[in-house]
C-alpha cells in the first residue's frame, strides 16, 4: 500500500468537503453543507500550516560551519558573475533583495561556508548552482562583491523620512 503524504491527505479532505456541498445543495440543506464543508476545508488546511511554519524553524536552524577568514575573491568579476547567472533577477543589482522573491544578500553576506553551501544545495525556489556549474573560485569572486557592497544610508539620514 502506497503511503500517502500530506498533501494527499489536504487533497482527500478538500475534496470529501465540496461532495458535502453538492449533497447539501441537492436536499435544500445549503446552511450545513457549506459549514461542514468550511469545516473540512479549515482541517485539511490546518496540517499545511502546521508544516510550513515547521519547514521554515528548521531551516533556520541549519548549523552552518563557520570561517574566520572567507577566501579572497575578485570584486569586479564577482560583479560581473552575479549579473551573468541572473543573481540580481532575484536578489536585486545591489543584493538588497526583494520581497516577492530574493532574500539580502549584501552588504553584509553570511559566512563563505554557508554561502556556498546554499548556493549548491538551496532549500527554498533558487536552482541550484554546482561545481559544474560555478567554481569554487567563481564563487569566492561572487562572495567578495557581496562584501564590497556599500551600508545602505541610515533612515533618520534621508530627508524625505523626517
Amino acid at each position: 500500500m502506497k503511503a500517502r503524504t500530506g498533501l494527499s491527505v489536504c487533497r482527500a479532505r478538500l475534496q470529501a468537503g465540496l461532495a458535502l456541498i453538492r449533497r447539501g445543495c441537492r436536499k435544500g440543506h445549503r446552511y450545513k453543507g457549506a459549514l461542514a464543508a468550511g469545516w473540512l476545508a479549515v482541517l485539511a488546511a490546518a496540517p499545511l500550516l502546521l508544516l510550513a511554519g515547521h519547514n521554515t524553524r528548521a531551516r533556520a536552524a541549519i548549523p552552518f560551519p563557520q570561517d574566520e577568514k572567507p577566501p579572497a575573491g575578485n570584486i569586479q568579476n564577482g560583479k560581473k558573475l552575479y549579473t551573468s547567472y541572473g543573481c540580481f533577477e532575484c536578489h536585486g543589482r545591489q543584493a538588497q533583495g526583494t520581497v516577492v522573491v530574493g532574500p539580502r544578500l549584501g552588504p553584509n553576506p553570511i559566512s563563505f561556508p554557508a554561502f556556498g553551501k546554499y548556493v549548491r544545495q538551496p532549500t527554498g525556489q533558487m536552482p541550484p548552482f554546482t561545481a559544474k556549474v560555478t567554481s569554487d573560485a567563481d564563487l569566492a569572486d561572487i562572495y567578495a562583491f557581496l562584501q564590497s557592497l556599500p551600508q545602505p544610508p541610515k533612515a533618520d539620514s534621508i530627508p524625505a523620512l523626517k
